[in-house]
């Protein structure tokens, strides 16, 4: 199977945006579709072309990348709006999106009955990530279906696994990374707001656990942006009330105890149902200061 060069992306978001610039910059064409006038504004002014829906962003496209912030709005693209079906005879789909193991099987299972190739293959790295082009691709699918994408997942990211030969194993992969990620991030938060109970300068402990064992990546990207009294959005609350919900629920179906995770996931539906699910996922500090009293003006 050739190497597409017409590529539908949808989901041009903080993410999907940068994502399908780069693809531009490699001289795709990448007809791209979003509910959001303005990132498909964006995308035109990147070099991409817009498209009025999924269907005519997919029209005889040789790849469709699903960047969409939930397995519904990647069945909605694919099959609402007859993006699978416009698709080229033998193109490949690659879901990007964050799903369930289960939700990824039952895209997979969908696009190959209509006769087209999938990629289940989850990013992580965030919006730095993306628009450097230094993403962590998860793919999984037959060896066959990765060769066939691989020219249109390079160019997203530098570091592209290939983490089993089925649908739903990068998603499970990525349900862990998200299991990790929330957790750290609700942790810090819990130590920060132990240390403003006691009247810590938490900007010196900041310094003081970013250079001790107690230091990890996700300790010196958020913690900075905890201490801020509203730091720049790259991730919302909202996201970790979804992701950990997956994780939560990946838990259940697998009957794997997952306290901690349930924990966390706690803590960032306090910070969303008190009104910060649109702020920065390091905000679910917010929920603990609310717990002891800290509450900031």
């Amino acid at each position: 199977m050739p190497a597409p060069r017409d590529i539908a992306f949808i989901g041009l978001g903080a993410m999907g945006l940068p994502m399908a610039r780069r693809l531009v910059e490699k001289q795709f064409r990448v007809c791209g579709f979003d509910l959001n006038p303005a990132a498909l504004a964006a995308h035109e002014k990147n070099g991409g072309v817009a498209a009025a829906s999924a269907r005519e962003a997919a029209q005889g496209a040789g790849a469709l990348v699903l960047m969409v912030v939930n397995a519904a709005q990647a069945r909605a693209a694919l099959v609402e709006s007859g993006g699978l079906d416009a698709l080229a005879p033998g193109a490949v789909v690659i879901l990007m999106a964050t799903c369930a193991p289960g939700d990824a099987v039952a895209i997979g299972q969908m696009a190959e009955a209509a006769g087209k190739a999938f990629l289940d293959c989850p990013v992580s790295g965030g919006v730095v990530g993306a628009e450097a082009g230094t993403l962590t691709l998860m793919a999984s699918g037959p060896d066959a279906v990765l060769d066939q994408a691989r020219p249109v997942l390079e160019p997203m990211g530098d570091k592209l696994y290939h983490v089993g030969q089925k649908a739903g194993d990068g998603a499970m992969v990525k349900t862990i990374n998200q299991l990790l990620c929330g957790v750290h991030i609700a942790v810090i938060a819990e130590a920060f707001a132990m240390a403003e109970k006691a009247g810590l300068d938490t900007g010196m402990l900041l310094k003081i656990l970013g250079q001790s064992a107690a230091s990890s990546w996700m300790l010196n990207n958020r913690g900075p942006r905890m201490v801020q009294a509203e730091p720049d959005v790259t991730s919302a609350v909202d996201i970790f009330v979804k992701d950990l919900s997956l994780v939560l629920d990946a838990g259940r179906a697998g009957k794997v105890a997952l306290p901690l995770a349930a924990q966390a996931h706690q803590m960032f539906l306090a910070a969303s149902g008190a009104g910060h699910g649109r702020a920065d996922d390091s905000q679910v500090i917010r929920a603990y200061r609310a717990l002891n009293g800290t509450m900031q003006e």
